[in-house]
């Protein structure tokens, strides 16, 4: 469970939270329950929907009880490859960067919208499950992210 579900989940807390700390923490928290509670879990096809449920909403929980959001920490510095250009390099980490203020400009629930169906490629009944809301409010959520990401990345059309 852990080889499985770990990386994916810990991508996920991390574009929510927007820090690594505490996304590791979150994924740490829900292993640790869902192996307590493994035995309670009947549905083997039902872990992972719970799993991703868990881990989205404590992200959630913990960027609620926050303030504000810390400015680093997203970005990633793409690594240099033989033979790329460093001006490539220097411009997709000023693209990370970007994104990642964008998405910091999100509310709570659409930046977890936007990161379960753009980047873990969730249907709209799995993230309303794990938001414990509609698929028609998921719809809108992300359409309003979507937008505003659009808006705040015009730059780097």
């Amino acid at each position: 469970m852990v080889r499985r579900y770990q990386a994916p989940l810990y991508r996920l807390a991390v574009r929510v939270l927007d820090d690594r700390q505490e996304a590791e923490d979150v994924v740490q928290d829900v292993l640790v329950t869902a192996w307590r509670r493994l035995p309670e879990l009947r549905d083997d096809a039902a872990v992972g929907g719970w799993l991703y449920r868990a881990a989205t909403n404590r992200s959630l929980n913990r960027l609620r009880d926050r303030r504000t959001l810390p400015d680093d920490a997203l970005e990633q510095l793409p690594d240099l490859r033989p033979g790329e250009q460093p001006q490539r390099v220097v411009e997709a980490a000023a693209g990370v960067h970007a994104l990642a203020a964008a998405l910091r400009g999100l509310t709570p629930e659409q930046r977890a919208v936007w990161v379960l169906r753009e980047l873990h490629e969730r249907s709209y009944a799995e993230i309303a499950e794990a938001l414990g809301t509609s698929p028609v409010a998921v719809r809108g959520r992300l359409a309003r992210a979507r937008a505003d990401l659009a808006e705040a990345m015009t730059a780097w059309r």
